[in-house]
Order: C-alpha cells, then sequence, then structure tokens
C-alpha cells in the first residue's frame, strides 16, 4: 500500500528538528512559553493545546515562514532558511491554507508538484493518490470547483505527491470524514515505517493515539514534552 508515494521519501539519519527553548510570536509578543523538542527520523511528534495556544506558529517557523524571536531552531542541523534549496527538497508541508494553483485541475496540480520535484513515475503516483483521497472523479475539476472538504483532500495529496524527509501538517484531520481520517493515519503511519519525519498540530484524539509517538503540550504558562496518553487526556478535557 502506498508504493508510489512512500518510495520517494529522501531518509535522513541525524535528528530532524531539534528546538531549545523556542520562541515563537509576532512583533516581538511570543504566543507560547519556550518550546524545546527534538525530533528524530521515523519518528511523528504531535504538537497540542487549545485554539491560540501557538500551534501554528511553531509549525510555520519549522518550515522557515516566520523567524523565531527567541532560543534555538535547527532543521537537518541547520538553522532554518526556506530559501536554500536543499531545505526546500526535504520539506514537505501542508498548512491550514489554500495553497492551490487555481488555473490547474486536480489532476494538474498533482502532476505539477510530483514532476517539479523530480519524482519517477509521476503519472503512477498521480494516479494512487487521487484514488486514495477520493479524488478521481474530480481529477479534471479546477480547486474552485470543489468542496472545502475536497480541496483539503487535494492539499494533502500534493504533500504526499513529493519526495521529503520532514512533513509538516497542521490539523491535518480538518474537514475529514472518518474514512478519510483512517486512510490519513495508515499514510503518516507508512511514512514512519519509510523512515520519515512527521510533525503535525492536530486536535483530533483518535488521529493522535494512532500516529503520534509523542506530544509537546502548548500553552502560555509552559511548554512540554508529554506522552500521547496526557495529550489525548488535555484534549478530552479542552476540545476544539
Amino acid at each position: 500500500m502506498h508504493g508510489a508515494g512512500t518510495a520517494t521519501l529522501a531518509v535522513v539519519s541525524k535528528p530532524v528538528v531539534r528546538a531549545q527553548d523556542l520562541l515563537v510570536g509576532y512583533g516581538g509578543a511570543p504566543v507560547c512559553a519556550p518550546v524545546s523538542f527534538t525530533l528524530a527520523p521515523g519518528k511523528v511528534l504531535a504538537l497540542v493545546g487549545a485554539n491560540g495556544s501557538g500551534k501554528s506558529t511553531v509549525l510555520r517557523s519549522v518550515i522557515g515562514l516566520l523567524e523565531p524571536s527567541g532560543g534555538s531552531l535547527q532543521v537537518f542541523g541547520s538553522a532554518v532558511d526556506e530559501r536554500d534549496v536543499t531545505f526546500r527538497t526535504r520539506v514537505s508541508s501542508v498548512l491550514d491554507d489554500d495553497a492551490y494553483f487555481p488555473a490547474l485541475t486536480v489532476s494538474e496540480h498533482l502532476y505539477l508538484t510530483a514532476r517539479g520535484h523530480g519524482v519517477l513515475g509521476a503519472d503512477d503516483v498521480v494516479e494512487e493518490l487521487l484514488a486514495e483521497f477520493g479524488l478521481t472523479e474530480h481529477a479534471r475539476s479546477l480547486p474552485v470547483a470543489l468542496s472545502s472538504g475536497q480541496r483539503r483532500r487535494l492539499l494533502l495529496a500534493a504533500g504526499f505527491a513529493r519526495p521529503r524527509a520532514l512533513l509538516v501538517l497542521d490539523e491535518p484531520e480538518q474537514r475529514l470524514d472518518r474514512d478519510m481520517k483512517t486512510r490519513l493515519a495508515q499514510r503518516l503511519n507508512d511514512e514512519r515505517t519509510h523512515g520519515g519525519a512527521v510533525l503535525l498540530a492536530t486536535h483530533d484524539a483518535d488521529l493522535l493515539r494512532a500516529v503520534a509517538d509523542r506530544a509537546v503540550l502548548l500553552s502560555d504558562e509552559s511548554s512540554r514534552l508529554v506522552s500521547v496518553a496526557e495529550a489525548v487526556d488535555m484534549i478530552g478535557r479542552n476540545p476544539s
């Protein structure tokens, strides 16, 4: 299962992400307490916390869209530079926005993503992703003709359509039905099996239990590494 997609992983052996007393925010104002964690290859680390706790902001710093305001952050052993070609070829991300090509059909979008990153057998990869994410019947549709849930599936499929050593996902469960969440969990577990590292923010206890090794609990007062069980309990007490 998922052979075409997972075969493109660019596996690394050293820590993928290392954050030490990382401060993130806007205009010099931190959105959460300092964050420290290490993400190794073949591991899944979840960021959990209430809405506004800084999960998305941490993710944006990791992928180079926001400069940290304090502490240290390294990805693949170096400071984050989103402009660096090596960094861009190793990091695939899906944030909570509609970052698609409006003039391209669904299949064209996925094919361009795959071919643009040098994926061999791009046609087969695209066909597999269309089927897996329930988009085969919409392959010739433009994104504007899709529902919000279908567009979300398109963006997730694009995240798996390219080589990567680090996959960063911001609440990937949003707008997915139960069956699609199960398929996503299988995909993320395959990612880990093939040596890929996954950093995700989530409010979904089932997804957390299914894929995460550890979690970082974010808040204004403290941010700390916790077990999956403790993170699930927090979600249960503070549903989104």
